[in-house]
């Protein structure tokens, strides 16, 4: 990276790297080296060193490596040119002076600064009235409410705008001209241009800061019923929604330390689960999520739990973020919160209602998204093959944007699983929709499936006509519940009703109990061609039951590991999956 006779090079040279380090880690020496504990990954006995005589680091724990300037770029999340200028200050290196600057870019950089500082004191202003004034005192009481003490509306920089027309406006018209006020975006400006005003006005005030910590926007609240309820700065100079994160300037340490981020959408979401104690927590501001946002979040972390309001607004913003996020290769997780009694419940609420310890062991579970689209998907009407359709083509963006076959088939196998589809044929549909990039998947007929597999249309036949056996059949199958979660599972449960009644089988009556796919399925089976039944067939049938039943319990065990839950539960889970390992084993 460093050119030869740069000023990057002459920096590397003249820079001490155990004194750089040293700033952010407590090293201590060994030998003629130094260690520490590694600030890359959480370890309890040293295992980071670095080599002054070599002048670079190295930690034998995580792997990372590198000269001074590795160091920084990885520390402060920092492009090359940004690691150079932070060593050169760190070591006391002058600076060239930069290239003579175009007067336009003098005058911009000159608006830029005065816009930064005019929302400073627009900060000043707004805490101001909420601490000090009969106005900002029902703010406050509002915010009580809501569960924020005094110390949480200082700690978050919480304001309050008033409700007079142009009281910001009088506060800055002394120091900054009319044209620099209405581009702040803090003041607007009449239809017929003659008249000025506040742009926030009856409203509690949330300061937006950039990545860096300066304040650049505003979000505020309506303190009554005024709309819309939310109300945000526009687009400035110095601040375009999609690309700043509510809360990135706080949450950047615990976002490099944990190695991911609870995404949520608005400012109390993101204030109340920082105050739980998850500092690694960004918001969107409640718009939809932008790739530029991605890029920014990208810098600190990989690996993201979305957890979005509920509400069907809230759930296609979900959907729209895992979208964007795995284009970028994230390792996504989605928190789908539990209502509280009869409301929805974002995190705000329901930290509020259920508290801290809920919320994080909700978030330590949150599912992969894949089985948060497959939960989604099959809320879908799936008793038709073109409902499994629609499922199948909700499902297939999010499969096209995973360029690894390896995670593709993955997919295939929970989707058919979750769907009962036939897997094969679905793996291969898949594979060649993402390859052509298409936004829909023909599905043949042969996808869907018959509506029932053999063995399953074999034991429906054998509980309608087996006189000898059937009581004791449908008895063997409600124990072990063999028929849950099938395709057939209907159809199953009226005829162990109706096999267990001391009364003879009336097929007509248990039809009349069914649905018109489930009562059409019946009477198709009982017209087939079958031979007499026997009770070794009927054994050998409930044991391939037992084994497809098997199979699903180890697929989801699978699942619950890969989800990484804590020591105790996962003893549990990898107990249960050597069990049914030997079970299917046995049963070969």
């Amino acid at each position: 990276m460093a050119e030869a006779g740069s000023f990057a090079e002459r920096v590397k040279q003249q820079a001490d790297i155990v004194r750089v380090v040293g700033e952010y880690v407590r090293l201590k020496k060994t030998g003629k080296d130094f260690s520490g504990l590694c600030p890359f990954h959480q370890e309890k006995t040293p295992s980071f060193t670095v080599s002054p005589l070599k002048q670079i680091f190295y930690c034998f724990g995580c792997g990372k490596g590198g000269d001074v300037f590795n160091f920084v770029m990885d520390m402060e999340k920092s492009a090359f040119p940004e690691a150079v200028r932070t060593v050169a200050e760190k070591c006391g290196i002058a600076i060239p002076r930069p290239r003579e600057r175009s007067p336009e870019e003098r005058q911009e950089n000159q608006q830029r600064a005065a816009l930064v500082e005019m929302h400073r004191e627009a900060q000043t202003f707004f805490t101001k009235q909420i601490s000090g004034t009969l106005e900002g005192k029902a703010a406050r009481a509002y915010l009580e409410d809501r569960g924020l003490d005094n110390k949480a509306i200082d700690r978050f920089g919480i304001g309050y705008a008033p409700s007079d027309g142009d009281a910001l406006l009088r506060f800055l018209k002394q120091r900054y001209p009319d044209k620099l006020l209405v581009e702040s975006g803090l003041i607007s400006r009449g239809e017929q241009g003659n008249r000025m005003f506040d742009r926030f006005r009856r409203r509690i005030t949330f300061p937006i800061a950039n990545d860096s910590g300066k304040i650049v926007a505003f979000g505020a609240r309506a303190l009554g019923d005024d709309q819309p309820k939310y109300l945000n700065s526009p687009e400035t100079p110095i601040y375009s929604k999609s690309n700043v994160l509510y809360h990135m300037d706080r949450a950047k340490e615990a976002l490099r330390r944990s190695d991911f981020a609870v995404l949520v959408e608005g400012y109390m979401d993101a204030i109340a689960v920082a105050r739980a104690g998850i500092s690694n927590v960004v918001a969107s501001c409640g718009t939809s999520l932008a790739e530029s946002q991605i890029k920014l979040l990208s810098r600190f972390t990989k690996r993201v739990i979305v957890n979005y309001d509920p509400d069907n607004a809230g759930q296609a913003a979900t959907e729209r973020s895992v979208s964007l996020l795995l284009e970028q290769d994230f390792e996504v997780r989605v928190l789908a919160l539990p209502p509280v009694g009869d409301k929805k419940a974002d995190p705000d609420l329901f930290i509020r209602e259920k508290g801290v310890e809920e919320y994080t062991k909700l978030l330590k579970d949150a599912p992969p998204y894949v089985d948060y689209l497959i939960a989604r998907a099959r809320k879908m009407d799936l008793t038709t093959g073109e409902g499994k359709r629609r499922a199948v083509n909700f499902l297939l963006p999010y499969v096209q944007k995973i360029p690894n076959t390896i995670l593709r088939s993955e997919w295939a196998t929970r989707i058919a699983q979750q769907l009962h589809l036939d897997e094969p044929v679905l793996r291969a549909a898949l594979g060649k929709a993402a390859t052509q990039r298409r936004s829909e998947l023909k599905i043949q007929p042969e996808l869907v499936g018959r509506s029932a597999k053999p063995v399953e249309r074999r034991l429906i036949r054998m509980l309608a006509e087996a006189e000898g056996f059937r009581r004791e059949l449908a008895q063997r199958l409600q124990a072990a519940q063999l028929y849950h979660g099938l395709e057939t599972e209907k159809v199953f449960a009226a005829l162990i009703v109706a096999s267990l009644a001391d009364e003879p089988m009336q097929a007509t009556e248990v039809a009349a109990h069914l649905e018109e796919r489930d009562r059409r399925m019946l009477f198709e089976i009982l017209f087939e061609e079958a031979s007499e039944p026997t009770w070794e067939e009927a054994v050998s049938c409930v044991e391939a039951l037992q084994h497809r039943q098997a199979e699903r319990e180890l697929a989801d065990v699978q699942r619950s590991i890969e989800a990484n839950p804590p020591v105790t539960e996962m003893r549990g889970l990898l107990e249960k999956k050597q069990d049914l390992m030997r079970r299917l084993a046995a049963a070969r």
